[in-house]
């Protein structure tokens, strides 16, 4: 097996800072490589958090000025991750989440803080920090997205680069004008084969136009987006680089993930002791506040609140779901409009609705242990988290046919729908409610979700292939 060196490089990484599934992604991965025999390391911006956390910190080079201010690299460690951290306070030294404000709007330097983030990651595969010289360059999403651009545009010898979408719709677009003030030659901004779009420029879009090779989240995915809808302005480009573009699904942490030695739910089980979820969905309606029915389909719901996820789809779904007897346990956060009309229904209909709005890591782990079915009704989805950990919880899924969605969710595992309707969820939720009450055919779908493969076993090694691949090609 051949070693291979690969230097991540994300805006967040579970279990330090995070948003989203990318920051899952970045977390997990590095750790799943390594029964493959790739070293990974990630890159990841010295945010409070990631300050607070990190241990063995060694600093590697210090500048008077980088991007505008004094700036550190430094290599660490967190529970398991070797990390090297920009740390550069006025950039990243901000409370709360790492791309708004608190008032929920873009930070204005989103450009120049994401261009350095980047510019580092380079120059670490030119051989800044020589213990560790990386072979590939991985970069995660639109906030990477220059790193691939920088090593281009550096010229002479480099690593292999890797783009990974994660989700088409945030493209780190920014005024061309920017280019020349981070580093980049001017005409690049102009160049329809190198950072120009539409007018302006797109990290994302750099990314994909100049990187070795691509990624996305999953199959169903890489062929969606290669369509000008799914592409999202981007689908002639990912069309015209298809043979560059794979789909590898995302996996969950099954030590994280894990019904049996589960700290944060009530009662503790496996496939064996399935009879366990009911103390499980006993204890998730007491603290919800739903009334004690363990005979009513309790429907859960962990999701950003957007239009992408399709929760106004549910809340339209509303009268079957209470027309049948259902409940309902959400917990997200995201369109403020949502958020005030899941509160609104939750108090209009108490002990059968409860909206929690927020993100709380103990009860998202309880509603995969205590709710029967999980609902993630999204327009698109890339991947999907949730509906994996479902599985992994005997949690059944009723979801959208699409993207990774319809690779991990099939007929004999729980429920799928499209299109992607109010009225199609409905009927499925109908078709869920009258199964439910079929304890053996139930059972059946939660015992085929439990038997399963969502870990990142298997798809650590097609990373592993795709590196090593890559590797080659460019040393022949």
């Amino acid at each position: 097996m051949t070693p291979a060196r690969v230097l991540a490089v994300a805006s967040e990484v579970y279990p330090i800072v995070k948003t989203g599934g990318l920051a899952d992604v970045a977390g997990a991965l590095p750790i799943a490589l390594k029964a493959h025999g790739v070293e990974m390391r990630t890159l990841m911006p010295g945010y409070p958090d990631v300050m607070r956390r990190l241990s063995g910190a060694e600093e590697i080079r210090r500048w008077p000025d980088y991007f505008g201010g004094p700036g550190r690299l430094l290599a660490g460690s967190h529970d398991g991750l070797d990390l090297f951290v920009l740390d550069v306070p006025h950039l990243y030294a901000r409370p709360g989440n790492p791309y708004v404000t608190a008032e929920g709007v873009d930070w204005p330097d989103n450009g120049v803080r994401f261009a350095a983030l980047s510019r580092i990651a380079a120059d670490i595969g030119h051989g800044l920090v020589p213990a560790f010289v990386p072979d590939v360059v991985h970069a995660h999403d639109w906030q990477a997205g220059l790193a691939p651009a920088y090593l281009h545009y550096d010229g002479g010898a480099r690593p292999g680069t890797v783009m990974t979408i994660h989700n088409m719709a945030y493209q780190g677009k920014f005024d061309r004008t920017l280019a020349g003030a981070i580093g980049l030659p001017w005409d690049a901004s102009f160049d329809v084969h190198g950072l120009e779009y539409f007018g302006s420029i797109s990290f994302l879009k750099a990314g994909l136009q100049l990187a070795d090779r691509i990624t996305t989240v999953s199959p169903t995915y890489a062929q969606e987006i290669q369509s000008d809808e799914g592409g999202m302005g981007l689908g002639g480009l990912l069309r015209e680089r298809a043979n560059a573009l794979s789909g590898i699904l995302n996996g969950i942490d099954i030590s994280v993930w894990n019904p049996h030695t589960d700290p944060h739910i009530a009662y503790r089980f496996s496939a064996e002791e399935l009879s366990f979820r009911s103390a499980n969905k006993a204890a998730l309606q007491q603290r919800l506040g739903l009334d004690p029915r363990p005979d009513a389909l309790l429907l859960g719901v962990i999701s950003r609140l957007s239009w992408q996820k399709g929760l106004d789809l549910l809340l339209e779904s509303m009268p079957t779901i209470l027309g049948d007897g259902m409940q309902l346990a959400l917990l997200g956060s995201g369109d403020a409009e949502l958020q005030d009309r899941y509160q609104g229904t939750a108090r209009g209909h108490p002990g059968r609705i409860a909206a929690v709005i927020g993100y709380d890591e103990a009860l998202a782990h309880l509603i995969q242990a205590g709710s029967d079915a999980l609902i993630v009704p999204s327009r698109f989805e890339p991947c999907g988290l949730t509906q994996l950990c479902a599985l992994r919880y005997g949690a059944v899924p009723i979801v959208s046919r699409v993207g990774g969605l319809a690779d991990t969710v099939n007929e004999t595992t729980g429920f799928t729908f499209g299109p992607v309707t109010s009225a199609n969820l409905s009927a499925t939720l109908g078709r869920a409610s009258f199964t439910y009450h079929d304890k053996a055919t139930w059972r059946q779908l939660q015992l085929a979700g439990l038997a399963t493969d969502v870990s990142w076993r298997n798809r650590a090694g097609e990373y592993a292939a795709l590196y090593r691949g890559l590797m080659a090609s460019r040393s022949a």
